[in-house]
């Protein structure tokens, strides 16, 4: 038997994070972060799967989700289950829609796959604006919402990180990503034609993108389940990590023969 290796673990890389065992599993796990966030958004589910299996962060790159869906396939194994959270969760849809042989399952979580409203895209443009002009602390305030996250006692910890990964990520990829979320295609149509085992997961108290979405979604596609996580708002994998990750393991656990 070979020996067991681990990767380190490393947020700000886009690069295989962990494998186990005496062999490589044939569907390694890949997580996109949602917006203006980084592998820090997965830390809990990637250190327990990573134990279990091939676990890889992508990093969002590109001025669009079509942009960003070719970027990740060039240096994404040949087949691999793939999650995505908010913006992640939009380019894993584009990444299912453009290379559909190469996904073996899908789990959405806090996302929307409708293209952005026209009044959504007219108050985005107001926060662009404001972190070009230096406000980018003020336009991710506007952005990542407190009262975004579900009331707990972890709560001011978790919206700390999670305003911490957007200041990291700085005033251009604000802008870039912003662009992005504005000009996102309606996946609707293709998620319809899936055939692959799926997950919409969503916190239950998540008042930026509400979990009547995500239903909607699960009852669009032919083999989707429903996970709506208790006691969690927009960033489940932070305020109920244990929920998620058993939610995410029932998921890998579905076989992926295709149905007719």
């Amino acid at each position: 038997m070979n020996p067991i290796f681990r990767g380190r673990f490393a947020p700000e890389n886009g690069v295989i994070l962990s494998q186990i065992g005496h062999c490589i599993m044939d569907e390694p796990l890949v997580f996109m972060a949602g917006f203006l966030a980084d592998a820090r958004l997965y830390g809990p589910q990637l250190t327990e799967l990573g134990l279990e299996r091939t676990v890889i962060h992508v990093p969002l790159v590109g001025d669009s989700v079509e942009d960003m869906a070719g970027h990740a396939l060039q240096s994404l194994p040949a087949r691999f289950a793939l999650t995505g959270h908010s913006l992640g969760g939009m380019v894993a849809m584009e990444i299912l829609r453009t290379a559909p042989d190469r996904v073996t399952r899908i789990a959405l979580m806090d996302t929307n796959a409708q293209a952005e409203t026209p009044s959504a895209a007219a108050a985005r443009e107001a926060r662009i604006v404001g972190a070009k002009a230096g406000r980018l602390a003020e336009s991710l305030a506007e952005e990542l919402r407190p009262d975004g996250l579900a009331d707990s006692p972890d709560r001011d910890d978790i919206y700390r990180l999670w305003f911490q990964m957007g200041l990291d990520q700085g005033a251009e990829n604000f802008v870039r990503q912003s662009r992005a979320m504005q000009r996102r295609p309606d996946q609707q149509p293709h998620l319809r034609r899936a055939r692959l085992p799926a997950l919409l997961l969503c916190g239950a108290e998540d008042r930026i993108t509400p979990p009547r979405r995500h239903e909607f979604v699960a009852a669009l596609m032919l083999r989707a389940d429903l996970a709506l996580i208790e006691g969690a708002g927009h960033v489940p994998m932070l305020e109920r990590p244990d929920l998620v990750t058993a939610a995410l393991r029932e998921w890998l656990a579905r076989p992926v023969d295709q149905v007719p």
